[in-house]
C-alpha cells in the first residue's frame, strides 16, 4: 500500500515538473501538494548530502520544485518582486510624502519634523498616506517587471558571454542585466508615479488614484503621463544597477569573509538576514546615486510645462544634490533591505536558492 502511495505521489510530483505544467497557478498547486505529502519523521536514515530531510535547515535544492530558469522560475521571480515591492513602497509612504515636499517647497516644509507637523496640522493624520493607491500599484508593477526581467537578463547575458567571461565579467553582467531590466519597469511604474506626486504635493488636485488620473490625463493628455519617463530613467537605472550590482557584491562578501560555513550549510533564516542586511548597505548607495534624478522627477511632475533646465535652476547644483537626502536614505535603506528580504523569503517559499552568494548563472558553453 505504502509502495502504492508513493508511486502515485512520484507520478504526481512528475507531471508538475514536466515542461507543460509552468504556470503561475502551478506554482500554487504544486506548493499545496508538497505540503500536504507526510514528512519523514526525524529517526528517518539521513539523505545523501548527510543531512536529515526532517531537520535540515538548508533551503531545498531548485530541483526538488522548480526547475531553474524555466518559465516557472520566471513567473515565481515576477510574483515575488510584486510582493517584495508594491508593499513596501506602500508603507513608506508617509515618509515619501514628507520627502516629495520637502523637494517641492523647502521654504514651507523645513525639517523633517516640521514637515510632518504642517502635514498633520493640515491633512491630520489619513493624510500621512495620501497617494498610497497609486504607490502600490505602480510599484507592483514595477517589481515584477524588475525583478523577474532582471533574472531573465542576468541568464541570457551570461549565455552570450560564455562561462568563462561570465564568472569573470559578473559584475557587467549584473549591471547590465539590471539596467536592461529597468527600462521595461520604470515604463511600467510612470503613469502612477506622475499621479502620485501631483495627489500628493499639489494640495485640491485629486483625493486619489480614481479622480487624479483622469484629471491629468484630462489636463495634459494621455503622453501627460509619461512627460517625467526620461529622468524617471534617469532615477531608477542608475538606482536599479547599484541596487542589483552592489546586493550581489555585499551579498557573496558577507559569505566569504562574515559567514563561517558556506551558503548552502546556513539556515534559511540566516541567509534571510544575511538578504536584509546586504539589501541595507546597498540602498543607501542606490540613495546617493539616484538622488538628483529624484529631485528632478518630483520637480517635473509636479510644473506643468517645466523642463531639466528650469528644475536645474530652480534647485541649483547643491539643492539638487542634496534637498531631502538624509530622508531618502532612511527611506531608500529600509525599502532596500525589506524588499530583498521579501523577494528572497518568496523564493524559498517557491523551493529556490536566494539571491547572491555564487556566481552568475552557469551558461552554455
Amino acid at each position: 500500500m505504502e509502495l502504492s502511495d508513493h508511486h502515485h505521489q512520484k507520478q504526481q510530483q512528475q507531471h508538475y515538473y514536466s515542461s507543460s505544467s509552468s504556470s503561475p497557478k502551478r506554482l500554487f498547486d504544486l506548493y499545496a501538494l508538497m505540503s500536504s505529502q507526510p514528512r519523514p519523521s526525524s529517526s528517518s536514515s539521513p539523505s545523501s548530502n548527510g543531512v536529515s530531510n526532517s531537520k535540515s535547515l538548508v533551503i531545498p535544492a531548485p530541483k526538488e520544485k522548480i526547475e531553474m530558469y524555466s518559465p516557472a522560475f520566471y513567473a515565481a521571480c515576477t510574483v515575488g518582486g510584486s510582493v517584495s515591492t508594491g508593499p513596501t513602497h506602500m508603507a513608506v509612504t508617509p515618509i515619501d510624502l514628507v520627502k516629495c515636499n520637502m523637494q517641492i517647497d523647502p521654504a514651507k516644509y523645513k525639517s523633517i519634523t516640521s514637515g510632518y507637523g504642517v502635514l498633520l496640522k493640515e491633512q491630520g493624520a489619513k493624510g500621512l498616506f495620501k497617494g498610497w493607491v497609486p504607490t502600490l500599484l505602480g510599484y507592483s508593477a514595477q517589481g515584477a517587471c524588475k525583478y523577474g526581467f532582471y533574472e531573465f537578463f542576468k541568464k541570457y547575458y551570461s549565455d552570450i558571454a560564455g562561462p568563462e567571461y561570465a564568472a569573470k565579467y559578473k559584475t557587467l553582467i549584473y549591471l547590465a542585466g539590471s539596467a536592461s531590466a529597468e527600462v521595461i519597469a520604470a515604463v511600467a511604474l510612470c503613469p502612477m508615479e506622475a499621479v502620485k506626486v501631483r495627489v500628493q504635493t499639489q494640495p485640491g488636485f485629486a483625493r486619489g488614484l480614481a479622480d487624479g488620473l483622469p484629471k491629468l490625463v484630462k489636463s495634459e493628455g494621455a503622453l501627460g503621463l509619461y512627460k517625467g519617463i526620461v529622468p524617471l530613467w534617469g532615477r531608477q537605472i542608475p538606482y536599479t544597477m547599484m541596487k542589483f550590482a552592489s546586493f550581489e557584491t555585499i551579498v557573496e562578501m558577507m559569505y566569504k569573509h562574515a559567514i563561517p560555513k558556506p551558503k548552502e550549510q546556513c539556515s534559511k533564516s540566516l541567509q534571510l538576514g544575511v538578504s536584509f542586511a546586504g539589501g541595507y548597505v546597498a540602498g543607501i548607495f542606490c540613495a546617493l546615486v539616484s538622488h538628483p534624478a529624484d529631485n528632478l522627477v518630483s520637480f517635473l511632475n509636479n510644473s506643468k510645462g517645466a523642463s531639466v533646465g528650469d528644475a536645474v535652476k530652480k534647485l541649483g547644483m547643491w539643492g539638487l544634490f542634496t534637498r531631502g537626502l538624509p530622508l531618502r536614505i532612511v527611506m531608500i535603506g529600509t525599502l532596500t533591505g525589506a524588499q530583498w528580504g521579501l523577494y528572497d523569503a518568496s523564493k524559498v517559499f517557491f523551493g529556490l536558492p536566494t539571491t547572491g552568494g555564487a556566481n552568475v548563472p552557469p551558461a552554455k558553453a
